[in-house]
């Protein structure tokens, strides 16, 4: 373990440091790239959707999907080498189907103030329930919540729930009179249209089959992150998580799940982020209890028919 310590300024700065010279390193290179790749990826699987069998389609399509909302985190957070404008029109084409960037980046801003994180009602990417209202629901919706606490119920149920919950918020601030997030919808389906059109109009896929076998594939593999990051615990960085991934999941997540290090550095480049953990293991460990899992698969066989916490909050 190096001698810095790694909450500090400086090791923070040591690590964001560009590993290389030039224009590559100067301006996020890996970033660059894995933008160029993603929507390439995602053109060549619709032009040739009918030569690739559904399984295969749903399992690169999603990974695909899922890899641009990575890219729209990282666009959030990172990238600073260009101008917020320019990463914001680069990650904003709503290929993912449901969700306008705009309203993701205001959300996601709101969890990372950390002293709320997994408070239901102020952690806004809280799986947990108020005592409250857990006693109010009714037995089959508690099995519901309790399914979704599973490995297997977050892939299968899971978008349903994050759809449910976007209808609910977004309604309620309609039925409020808050129409503040109506000029982000009307854009967003203004460029869904676009993209619709393209996938169906152009190439011949059918927009069912694009949701079937993309869209809901790769919200379903991107909660594969979000099952575990974030637990209560006494302290804050007790709370969010370490999964030491192979590089399958690792450039999926583009590193997130090493969660810790992006809540405590959100700036720090996605690419820099493994060589930063293993340099401060220990002492990243330690911060926040040795929170940590050594896989996807590892989570998987403890949690696939077993709720990983009975979503109750232990103090709201």
């Amino acid at each position: 373990m190096t001698s810095i310590d790694p909450l500090s300024r400086k090791a923070f700065a040591k690590a964001s440091k560009p590993p290389g010279d030039g224009l590559f390193w100067r301006y996020d290179g890996p970033t660059w790239l894995v933008a160029i790749g993603t929507y390439a990826a995602w053109f060549l699987l619709i032009i040739f959707h009918e030569a690739i069998p559904w399984p295969l389609m749903m399992l690169l399509g999603g990974y695909v999907l899922a890899l641009h909302f990575s890219l729209q985190h990282e666009a959030i957070h990172g990238w600073r080498a260009i101008p917020s404008w320019l990463r914001t029109a680069i990650v904003w084409p709503p290929i993912g189907g449901w969700l306008p960037y705009e309203i993701y980046r205001r959300a996601h801003s709101l969890h990372h103030r950390n002293t709320v994180l997994t408070f239901p009602g102020e952690d806004t990417e809280s799986y947990y329930h108020k005592r409250a209202d857990w006693e109010r629901y009714s037995p089959l919706w508690r099995g519901i919540l309790l399914f979704h606490q599973t490995f297997l119920g977050r892939l299968l149920i899971g978008p349903l729930l994050r759809w449910r919950k976007l209808v609910i918020i977004e309604g309620g601030m309609l039925l409020r009179g808050d129409f503040r997030n109506v000029p982000v919808w009307l854009g967003f389906f203004a460029g869904l249209a676009v993209i619709l059109w393209f996938v169906s109009g152009v190439c011949g896929m059918p927009i069912w089959e694009y949701y079937v076998l993309l869209v809901y594939p790769g919200l379903s593999i991107g909660l594969i992150r979000a099952f575990i990051e974030h637990r209560y615990g006494r302290r804050a960085g007790e709370r969010i998580a370490i999964v030491e991934s192979n590089w399958v999941f690792g450039l999926l997540f583009l590193w997130n799940n090493m969660h810790l290090v992006h809540h405590l550095y959100p700036a720090m480049p996605w690419y820099r982020i493994p060589s930063f953990y293993r340099q401060h293991r220990e002492a990243l460990l330690e911060h926040n209890n040795h929170y940590r899992f050594s896989g996807y698969g590892e989570i998987a066989r403890c949690w696939f028919l077993k709720p990983v916490f009975v979503p109750v909050h232990p103090i709201k």
